[in-house]
């Protein structure tokens, strides 16, 4: 009987999926510690980590217990850890003055992190306001209360010199103002940062998925960020901000929220010859822990395989809460 190979019943997929040992080896996308970067936060003025309800297994580290962190990760393989800093409520004002303090919470994790595992692991800072502002948005109100965007500027200029000062690696400018990337470049290039990259946050979208980031950063906003983050409805937009982004000097680039945006990310990563990460962001964590914890998915695979579909999808870099985790199993 004469067999046609190309067809069924002579080609047959599953002689690839018989066993594990011949997944494996026909495996088309591989996670690698070295994908990975762990977000971290750290809150002045606690003796001990705060756990974020929103986020079980996720807290506000001490400065002692995000020194740990970031040596844990650097352990794991994981390449690089992102820092937050969340201030005390009564050094919030309107301007974020203590975003730019030298000894600011943020300027003072990143000398902290810097001292503990120096440039064996990829130290980045989030070059932003809102963790800062009294109002809780990511740059200065004009009159009528509207974040003013050139006033923004100036302010993360003055973020990017502090932060280098302290001897961060690379730092991403998150706020998504018109023009923040070529500002933050001109002022590391003008204060002798030549060395320090940009990460920059070139598509994030006005998310419903940031729910529980706002508890882990102590947020005092009001209102929406739809006048500067993406609407989720648009595509081309982001390849618009994309060429912008690069056009003015960044090293990395990155989509923001990862899984409800892989047709973003992908279209991203086939344009680019820059390396591309994603942000695995808190309420993906979240769903996935959630479900989780009452038992209708399995935990493991879930984190495994939307990591996955993240690095299928393009992405080089993946940020997510897992990093440490993920990186000891791999």
């Amino acid at each position: 009987m004469s067999t046609t190979y190309g067809t069924f019943p002579g080609s047959r997929p599953r002689r690839l999926r018989t066993t594990p040992a011949m997944r494996r080896m026909v495996a088309e996308t591989r996670l690698h510690p070295a994908d990975l970067i762990l977000p971290a936060f750290v809150r002045e003025g606690i003796s001990t980590p705060a756990p974020i309800s929103a986020m079980p297994g996720v807290v506000q580290h001490t400065r002692d217990t995000l020194r740990k962190a970031a040596v844990e990760a650097l352990e794991a393989g994981v390449a690089g850890i992102m820092l937050f800093g969340v201030p005390e409520e009564a050094k919030k004002d309107a301007a974020g003055t203590a975003g730019t303090d030298p000894d600011g919470i943020l300027q003072v994790a990143i000398r902290d992190v810097k001292a503990e595992v120096g440039d064996e692991l990829v130290i980045m800072s989030d070059l932003c306001l809102d963790e800062f502002t009294d109002h809780g948005h990511c740059g200065v109100l004009d009159a009528s209360g509207r974040v003013d965007n050139d006033a923004t500027l100036e302010r993360y200029a003055e973020m990017a010199q502090v932060q280098a000062d302290a001897g961060v690696h690379v730092v991403g400018p998150s706020g998504m103002m018109d023009g923040q990337v070529g500002v933050i470049r001109d002022a590391l290039d003008q204060t002798g940062h030549e060395d320090v990259s940009v990460l920059a946050y070139t598509v994030k979208y006005s998310s419903a998925f940031y729910g529980p980031f706002r508890e882990a950063v102590g947020s005092s906003l009001q209102g929406d960020r739809k006048t500067y983050q993406q609407d989720p409805a648009n595509s081309r937009e982001s390849m618009r901000e994309l060429a912008l982004d690069l056009a003015e000097g960044a090293d990395m680039v990155m989509v923001k929220p990862a899984l409800p945006y892989l047709d973003v990310l992908a279209k991203v990563a086939d344009t680019v010859d820059v390396p591309v990460a994603a942000y695995q962001i808190s309420g993906e964590y979240a769903m996935v822990e959630a479900a989780a914890a009452n038992g209708w998915i399995d935990r493991d695979r879930a984190i495994t395989e939307t990591l996955t579909g993240i690095k299928r999808a393009g992405a080089d870099m993946i940020l997510t809460y897992w990093a440490t985790e993920v990186a000891r199993q791999l």
